[in-house]
């Protein structure tokens, strides 16, 4: 496999020794024929999803030393791609690998995009998970600025240049469109599918998702408030 593969695609895992077969097998067969490598980060699992994990050429292995979290997780998973092109998805097989190559194809639609977040059009959970998820994006996408609908679909397809807006901070991977627009990159969505949870359970409740997220939405409006970035021009020796 070469040193830099074209495509890099990041998997949080968390306890989903049922599942992480199958996700490898689609992902797989989804990118059939292309220069792609599989970042799986476990993140503490206490079940047997590291002894499940087939391994290969393309698999790469992160193993965290405790639970840290998804944010940790992603960001750990992203900051060790190789890739031009960087996919995140979740583990438990309700993001469909099916939606990767048109999410990659629309990168470069129209003048280019740098950052594309998928959406669930058609989301397979409970009425009130739903309903609470839309109130917080609505409350959300207006305070932060993001202009994204659903930032709790983990389903995206970033250029590596922007991982550097990514900070490392417990919630990080609800904001990664507002860290990343707010440093002057194209952000775009398209929908995608969402299937039902078969195995395993959900890692959050309304405790660890609204709450949090509103906290720390105030964060991020003062973070992103009094970020910069610059752009060398060129460098001289003597």
């Amino acid at each position: 496999m070469p040193s830099s593969p074209a495509i890099s695609v990041v998997v949080p895992l968390y306890n989903e020794e049922d599942n992480v077969v199958e996700m490898q097998q689609q992902i797989d067969t989804v990118l059939s024929g292309r220069d792609y490598e599989l970042v799986l980060v476990d993140d503490g699992s206490k079940d047997q999803t590291l002894a499940r994990v087939q391994r290969g050429a393309r698999v790469r292995v992160i193993v965290f030393e405790k639970n840290s979290g998804q944010s940790a997780a992603m960001h750990a998973g992203i900051n060790a791609a190789l890739g031009d092109v960087i996919v995140t998805l979740d583990g438990d097989l309700q993001n469909d690998p099916a939606d990767i190559p048109a999410m990659i194809a629309k990168l470069d639609e129209g003048s280019g995009y740098d950052l594309v977040c998928g959406y669930r059009a058609k989301r397979k959970d409970t009425t009130f998970k739903r309903l609470q998820s839309r109130i917080a994006n609505f409350v959300r996408s207006r305070f932060v600025g993001d202009h994204v609908r659903d930032t709790g679909c983990t389903l995206k397809v970033m250029r590596r240049d922007c991982r550097e807006a990514l900070l490392l901070f417990n919630g990080m991977h609800r904001f990664i469109p507002a860290l990343i627009r707010n440093m002057g990159w194209r952000v775009t969505e398209m929908p995608v599918n969402h299937r039902p949870r078969i195995h395993g359970v959900s890692k959050y409740g309304f405790g660890n998702r609204a709450l949090r997220a509103t906290l720390d939405m105030f964060g991020v409006r003062w973070l992103n408030s009094r970020r910069t970035r610059y752009v060398i021009r060129e460098e001289r020796r003597g």
